[in-house]
């Protein structure tokens, strides 16, 4: 099989660029393990006011708005409470929403290959395992998409992402309450999520109970952290929980946008190229950006003929100014303690810290624009 770009995972990453460089004339193969797109969901799919303002995103799959943030200590009690004047989030039903993009990938001419694991490199192929038995894919380019430990990573020899937290979550329909506000919950509690946050997310739809946090550092595992959060999660009082509730599981890179994310035969884009923010593990946002910027380069490439043309898809170059939070990043890491946890907490209450807070999480500041010497400003799709 020949084509001009193999993208090995079909997640919001891959779909994207698979389909914006497809919808340029490009023949791309699309490779992903899965049967099933809306299998295994793994991303809570928090998507924030940036990117639905940039992004044409199928709004039938996506949440009521959320404008209200709840900042918790250990204790629960004195949260700080920030409202937006703006629709800050949006929470997508990720299952329908990968099969509405595997949808408008198939009508620009992706070819989808599913219950297919890429294998690695062999005499200038790519080597695949689907349904059929091995595949071999004789591609210009090949574009990394498959996640947090990415496989193409290893072969391409770029940059891999070495800090990662684990998380695990609960997703439950919510019955209809007409006085209730959608809100956004985060609870500061290492014993919880050591490096991070627990989380209650209720748009009044559905609500999302998890934990995320580094993995040596839950004694007594992550599900167990997750089974005490949701026992008394903030926000949940009187909700009924049904017994079967959707469980998601996954590793989250925090280490930052990766230094090495191209080479002469192919990029990495999503959570295999570390575009997750280091402070708040949003990952949605960086990932449409950059799979955007690497549908520009990849097109400029392919129409030159020029490998060279994959330099300006530089990973250190827009890791410089994710410094802050990285910085911010390592404090977070640092967070052993409930008493420390809830002087942090104390300290969102005081006017500059309210200001930093709402910086943070109502900002547009999640991922900096990707700019190329002499190359377009980067290109927004939008799909009739």
């Amino acid at each position: 099989m020949r084509a001009d770009v193999l993208v090995v995972g079909a997640g919001l990453a891959g779909l994207w660029t698979a389909t914006e460089l497809a919808r340029r004339g490009h023949d791309v193969v699309l490779a992903d393990r899965r049967t099933r797109l809306d299998a295994t969901v793994r991303t809570t799919g928090i998507f924030v006011r940036r990117t639905l303002e940039d992004f044409d995103l199928p709004p039938e799959h996506l949440g009521p708005p959320i404008r209200r943030m709840v900042l918790y200590p250990p204790s629960h009690r004195n949260p700080v409470t920030l409202d937006s004047a703006h629709d800050e989030f949006r929470v997508g039903d990720m299952a329908p929403l990968y099969l509405e993009l595997a949808t408008r990938a198939a009508a620009a001419g992706v070819r989808l290959e599913l219950g297919t694991r890429y294998l690695g490199r062999q005499d200038g192929a790519h080597l695949l395992h689907g349904p059929g038995g091995p595949v071999e894919v004789r591609a210009t380019f090949v574009v990394g998409a498959d996640g947090a430990r990415s496989a193409v990573a290893r072969e391409l020899g770029l940059d891999r992402n070495r800090e990662l937290l684990v998380g695990a979550e609960e997703v439950f329909a919510v019955p209809h309450r007409p006085a209730a506000v959608p809100a956004f919950h985060c609870v500061l509690d290492p014993r919880l999520a050591p490096g991070y946050l627990a989380w209650v997310l209720d748009d009044g739809r559905h609500a999302h109970v998890g934990v995320a946090g580094y993995a040596d550092r839950y004694p007594h595992g992550l599900r167990d952290a997750l089974r005490r959060f949701a026992a008394s999660a903030p926000g949940l009082a009187g909700l009924p929980r049904p017994e079967a509730v959707e469980r998601r599981a996954g590793p989250i890179p925090v280490g930052g946008l990766l230094r090495r994310i191209a080479g002469p035969h192919g990029l990495l884009v999503g959570d295999a190229a570390g575009a997750v923010s280091p402070l708040t593990a949003g990952g949605l946002d960086p990932c449409l950006r950059l799979s955007a910027h690497a549908a520009d380069v990849l097109d400029r490439a392919l129409r030159t003929g020029d490998r060279r043309e994959l330099a300006a898809y530089d990973g250190a170059a827009l890791r410089a100014r994710f410094r802050g939070r990285l910085t911010m990043r390592r404090g977070l890491s640092l967070v052993r303690t409930p008493a420390v946890a809830a002087a942090g907490v104390a300290a969102l209450r005081t006017t500059p810290g309210r200001a930093a807070a709402r910086r943070i999480l109502f900002g547009h500041g999640s991922f900096p624009e990707p700019r190329t010497a002499g190359a377009p400003q980067l290109r927004l799709a939008r799909y009739p």
